[in-house]
């Protein structure tokens, strides 16, 4: 079935708007034009505003200014780390949703954020880690090692691993790494402090090797993505339906979730956790799209990366000359448009 074509009876019964392939390829254009104003925002605003022809020309016309140092040295790589933590974060909230068929899963949910939260408290409270550089593997592996265990416990029984098993193993694991990232944090309290700002959620003060090294990571995950985006449209409508249509059931969930691993965790690797954003996007993606997984999976990965920059523009200007966490913005964004999307039964259905 083409990206394009008109959605099934199943997507019909389920409540999805049905989204011909012009809407579609609108939407899409709308995405990537509200994209680009807000990479040159990000790269324009801040406690001090920069004009948009100083932008242009620190990147094709570079003459060594102070604003063009600004531009070229902190706002165009926290920029582009917000484009690839963006991309990841709505990719991955994408795939959770679809693997788990579950439409309020997010990498909290699966285990994902809190393993990695654990990880960099063990990395700053045990062994005195305090650059982002060096704990930032700590947090890919947590992540790693949290979805690995959800899987395993999820898999386990006669039943394998099921969507609703995914969940619950996530919730559980989820708890056990929140528990212990709390006991490090408070009996050691140095490293509650160096915690603070990372679990805020932020992509300030990050350069380019923090991108370097979460980059390889995010595009794997994607290609990953792109390889099993095809039988997500058949695991929506059912184990026992998938089977029919000749889907390999553990093959594409389990791609699927080293997929969400690699995302997920090199994003909150990268930036911390940065809630709702997972969450809320793919069901705006479903919303205006339609049901067909690769459009909500292309939809996300354009939208989320845009409102990820919004909300960390808005967090530069909101406190001038102090910031706002990218993270705290968007739960302040993310939480009524939540409310708003449960109350609208039809964006909401997975």
């Amino acid at each position: 079935m083409s990206a394009e074509a008109v959605q099934s009876p199943p997507d019909v019964a389920r409540g999805s708007r049905v989204t011909g392939a012009r809407t579609r390829l609108a939407w899409l254009a709308i995405f990537c034009l509200v994209l680009l104003l807000v990479c040159v925002a990000s790269a324009a605003v801040g406690t001090r505003d920069i004009p948009i022809s100083t932008v242009l020309r620190a990147l094709f016309d570079y003459q060594g200014s102070d604003d063009e140092v600004v531009v070229r040295a902190a706002r165009i790589p926290r920029t582009v780390l917000g484009l690839v933590v963006g991309v990841a974060i709505g990719v991955g909230g994408a795939m959770i949703q679809a693997v788990t068929r579950n439409p309020l899963a997010d990498p909290v949910v699966l285990g994902i954020t809190p393993g990695a939260m654990f990880s960099v408290a063990l990395a700053v409270g045990v062994f005195g880690l305090r650059s982002i550089h060096q704990y930032l593997w700590f947090a890919l592996v947590g992540s790693a090692v949290a979805m690995a265990m959800v899987y395993t416990l999820g898999r386990s029984g006669r039943w394998g691993a099921t969507p609703l098993r995914l969940t619950l193993s996530g919730i559980a694991i989820g708890a056990v790494f929140t528990a212990f990232t709390l006991a490090l944090t408070l009996l050691n309290p140095s490293a509650f402090d160096q915690m603070r700002a990372w679990d805020a959620g932020s992509i300030a003060g990050r350069g380019w090797d923090v991108t370097t090294a979460v980059l390889p990571f995010v595009l794997a995950g994607l290609a990953i993505t792109a390889s099993v985006a095809r039988g997500l449209d058949a695991i929506a409508l059912g184990d026992e339906m998938a089977r029919a249509l000749g889907t390999q059931l553990v093959r594409t969930r389990t791609l699927g979730l080293i997929a969400i691993t690699l995302l997920c965790g090199a994003a909150a690797a990268a930036a911390g956790p940065i809630v709702f954003v997972g969450l809320m996007i793919p069901h705006i993606a479903r919303w205006l799209v339609g049901a067909n997984q690769r459009w909500i999976l292309l939809i996300s990965g354009i939208a989320a990366p845009a409102l990820v920059l919004a909300a960390d523009i808005l967090g530069r200007i909101a406190l001038r000359p102090a910031e706002l966490p990218v993270g705290i913005v968007s739960a302040f964004l993310g939480a009524p448009a939540l409310i708003w999307l449960v109350r609208r039964k039809t964006a909401i259905q997975p």
